[in-house]
């Protein structure tokens, strides 16, 4: 029964998790702490030393992927029996199993997405489905179902709540009471439902709840601190009174507010098991002294009263930069050389990412990189196992491993097939194909590492097969590209946190206090993904040329420290720049203005839309000879310089010049996309088409 090896290398407080076998526990963990690792050996030791069979633990998690890395580790250190399911998996496996018994008939199909149902939701109440307001419109449903909140009661809700929904209240409750009505008429249940529809079960029949609670005897919910009040009542419900429960989070990661997730069960679990065991995970494994630093720095100003201040345990590294651009572009482009001196000076591209608040900030960093001829790759995109050309490699792999020969080398065989659907030794330029190659490189790549402990075809196949099942990518060899908030629970070497102004971190319609704190603790969650280089960076305007209103963050005020440096302004210039207006919260207000369609008036989010300066839906005027002549003349430029079309300007900057004709350098770069160096690299060739255009109009 002796377990020290899985006790070993735990530090104090890792082992005090490990050794509260029984609950309540409460676990508040500091981003880079080890909290998987202190929970996984707590079961392992638990299970180890007989407190509790394998088969009767439920873990909890948020993601697939996170599932799957608890079950990984789980199975190597002894315990391989554990369930780790996310909710939404947990439940639906306990409701598609019971409903045939105490419903009857088969049991009702998940919708991945609400958007197809509420299109005809919309449709229903005679209106016409814009595909904005369908997105928005299914936030608030979700919002509204996680906090168990129902059509007729959505209005007054929102309102206490301080929502701003994206159209009249009364409308959101028409088309929400539309969308359940279709719901439950077409035999569907979306996400929350299931959670629902089990809790209910169990609640109105007790064989049910008897069975389940039979089964499950003891729970480890990691990342308590996105707990909604949907999660936590199906909890209470399997937990059915007991209190052999562990919770795990950090109340200073907290940023998903907005879908109704909230801290306060975390918070208040000694309240509510007054008996719990509570430890605290300070010690950051993860990032070096000076990025803790500034992420402690960032704390040490928020007025939250659960703060965790985490102490380095990593060597010293490079300090944080601060570096100030003229305009969007300039960043973009100073970002892109950062990156390109990492990856020469040896930092892996899969080990860098630059972070933004929102996605259409992505636009001018493609861009830049591509430019800069560094590979990225978009997360929040595609999954990687749902993308066409993996799908196909898969099918011809698992077909190769029906007639492979077991000693067939692995990673020849499968570099031998993936070349006959695009894997080439030298990269393509970028694009789409570039993209596909980096999938099929990431394959070529794990085969690579498989190979060298002796696995077969058929071993490489079933690892690709667990892999699609957790949605446990293989790494792709390219610059991550991100929304800080998809970028939680990842890390990188390198992180570029990069639109840092204010309207934009914190994001302009953050207007409470509480609301500043969350934007304050996203901002938290970006700093401490990097594991030692660590940069920020904001733009005074937004196109070259504009006019330089835009202020730096509110949060970075006395943080700057010392700068290495970079092609813009950086943090000395920058402690004089905010020490004129420290004293006034006049003086650090957003000022940036939004943009607006020139038609319909609709703010602008999208940067492609921004760029055309009208939504993608409203009709455009332009002059289709003009637009064909750019084309013929951007194709004959990339073709001499031997670079793809959209190096020279991208479909949508085409349409944008087209669409406005400028015949002056300030007309053509007031478009986004166009700088100082396309200006003077093409501005010449690109006004003498229009102004040719605009001779031929007026005769």
């Amino acid at each position: 029964m002796v377990t020290d090896d899985v006790l070993a290398g735990l530090d104090p407080e890792q082992r005090a998790v490990a050794e509260a076998v029984r609950g309540p526990v409460c676990v508040l963990a500091g981003a880079g702490t080890g909290k998987t690792r202190a929970i996984t050996h707590r079961v392992a030791h638990a299970v180890r030393t007989g407190v509790v069979d394998a088969q009767s633990v439920l873990a909890v998690t948020f993601t697939t992927r996170a599932a799957g890395e608890l079950r990984q580790r789980l199975r190597a250190l002894g315990a391989p029996g554990v369930q780790a399911r996310t909710f939404h998996a947990a439940a639906l496996r306990q409701l598609t199993y019971f409903w045939p018994r105490v419903i009857g008939g088969d049991p009702p199909k998940v919708i991945e997405s609400k958007l197809p149902l509420l299109a005809d939701a919309f449709r229903l109440v005679r209106r016409a489905p814009d595909r904005s307001e369908l997105r928005d419109v299914a936030s608030e449903i979700e919002w509204a179902k996680a906090t168990q909140i129902g059509p007729e009661d959505y209005a007054e809700a929102a309102r206490k709540a301080g929502r701003t929904p994206p159209m009249p209240a009364e409308e959101v409750f028409r088309l929400f009471d539309a969308y359940e009505r279709l719901r439950r008429d077409r035999h569907l249940v979306d996400f929350e439902t299931i959670l629902e529809l089990t809790a209910a079960v169990m609640t109105e029949h007790r064989e049910v709840a008897t069975q389940i609670r039979q089964q499950y005897r003891y729970f480890v919910v990691d990342e308590y601190q996105d707990v909604n009040p949907l999660q936590k009542l199906l909890l209470d419900t399997w937990l059915g009174g007991r209190d052999d429960l562990c919770v795990v989070g950090d109340p200073n990661q907290t940023i998903y507010s907005f879908t109704g997730a909230t801290p306060r069960y975390l918070t208040g679990f000694p309240v509510e098991h007054p008996d719990a065991a509570v430890i605290r995970l300070v010690r950051d494994y993860r990032s070096t002294p000076q990025v803790v630093a500034l992420a402690n720095g960032l704390l040490d100003r928020s007025k939250s009263p659960h703060r965790l201040t985490l102490v380095a345990q990593r060597t010293e590294g490079p300090e944080p930069t601060f570096t100030e651009y003229d305009d969007e572009q300039a960043e973009a482009a100073g970002v892109a050389r950062a990156i390109r001196a990492l990856v020469d000076g040896g930092v892996p591209a899969r080990e860098i990412a630059v972070l933004f608040r929102v996605n259409a900030q992505s636009e001018a960093y493609e861009q830049a990189l591509t430019t800069a001829g560094v590979p990225y790759l978009l997360r929040g995109a595609d999954r990687f196992f749902e993308r066409p050309e993996v799908r196909h490699a898969v099918v011809l792999l698992r077909g190769a491993a029906r007639s492979a020969a077991r000693d067939d080398e692995l990673a020849s065989t499968v570099n031998d097939i993936l070349a006959g659907i695009g894997l080439t030794p030298v990269p393509p330029g970028g694009g789409g194909a570039r993209e596909k190659w980096e999938s099929l490189k990431a394959l070529a790549d794990l085969a690579e590492d498989m190979s060298a402990t002796g696995a077969d075809l058929t071993a490489f196949v079933a690892e690709l097969e667990r892999r699609a099942g957790e949605q446990h990518a293989p790494p792709v060899d390219g610059v991550t590209l991100a929304s800080l908030h998809s970028a939680k629970g990842l890390e990188w070497d390198a992180v570029f946190l990069v639109g840092m102004t204010e309207g934009m971190m914190p994001i302009v319609y953050a207007k409470t206090p509480e609301q500043i704190e969350e934007e304050r603790r996203l901002l938290y969650v970006g700093v401490t993904r990097a594991r030692e280089h660590l940069a920020l960076s904001w733009a005074l305007a937004r196109s070259p040329g504009g006019h330089r209103s835009r202020r730096p963050s509110r949060f970075l005020d006395g943080l700057t420290g010392r700068s290495s440096g970079g092609s813009g302004r950086t943090a000395s210039a920058f402690a004089a720049f905010v020490s004129k207006g420290s004293g006034s919260s006049t003086e650090r207000r957003r000022v940036a203005t939004p943009v607006n369609c020139r038609v319909c008036g609709r703010t602008l989010v999208a940067a492609a839309e921004q760029k055309l300066g009208r939504c993608t839906t409203c009709p455009a005027d332009y002059d289709e000879a003009l637009l064909e002549s750019l084309r013929t003349w951007r194709a004959s430029v990339a073709k001499e310089a031997k670079v793809p079309v959209y190096v020279v300007f991208t479909d949508v900057t085409l349409q944008a010049i087209a669409e406005r004709a400028p015949v002056t350098e300030r007309d053509l770069l007031s478009i986004t996309g166009i700088g100082r160096v396309k200006m003077d690299r093409y501005g010449e060739a690109v006004l003498a088409l229009c102004r040719a255009a605009d001779q031929t109009e007026d005769a």
